[in-house]
């Protein structure tokens, strides 16, 4: 098995788990994350992140597979099942992830998966009519980042 597909393994086993420790410490310092859900977030803001979701994620169940990496890339498929916060709906969000590794860390990592497909299961009606337009994309990006800077205020990276 090559050292990165390790490493993107490690990284959704920890997840798994919910040891959010496990899973940033996969992460380069200066790694990028990015999705749909939460735009671009770079370093500190990034573990805080997978900080943030492992602490709250009470009822998440994590699958991953097709984990592919060479000397530089990777790529993983995952699914999540969980309970929205926010409204209290369960989602089950299908995920294809992609990775830059060097130095036998992660530096990039992107998710990409269907925001409609998303938005109609946390948000439910609103997320059925609205959820293709740029308008409810950038709502919810800035209260998830609205969210993500009120717990990194009380959580101060360790």
């Amino acid at each position: 098995m090559h050292p990165n597909q390790a490493l993107i393994e490690q990284f959704y086993r920890s997840f798994q788990k919910r040891d959010a420790e496990g899973m940033v410490a996969c992460y380069h310092p200066d790694v990028v994350f990015t999705d749909p859900a939460f735009g671009e977030l770079r370093g500190a803001e990034a573990r805080g992140m997978w900080r943030m979701l492992c602490e709250r994620g009470k009822d998440l169940e994590l699958e991953f597979s097709d984990v592919r990496a060479d000397d530089s890339t990777g790529s993983a498929h995952w699914e999540a099942r969980y309970t929205f916060s926010a409204s209290g709906r369960k989602v089950h969000n299908v995920i294809d992830a992609s990775f830059e590794c060097r130095d036998g860390k992660i530096t990039r990592h992107t998710d990409r998966f269907s925001f409609w497909r998303w938005s109609r299961m946390a948000l439910g009606p609103a997320g059925l009519v609205l959820g293709w337009t740029p308008f409810l994309q950038n709502k919810v990006r800035t209260m998830a980042k609205k969210g993500l800077a009120e717990y990194m205020a009380t959580h101060p990276e360790g």
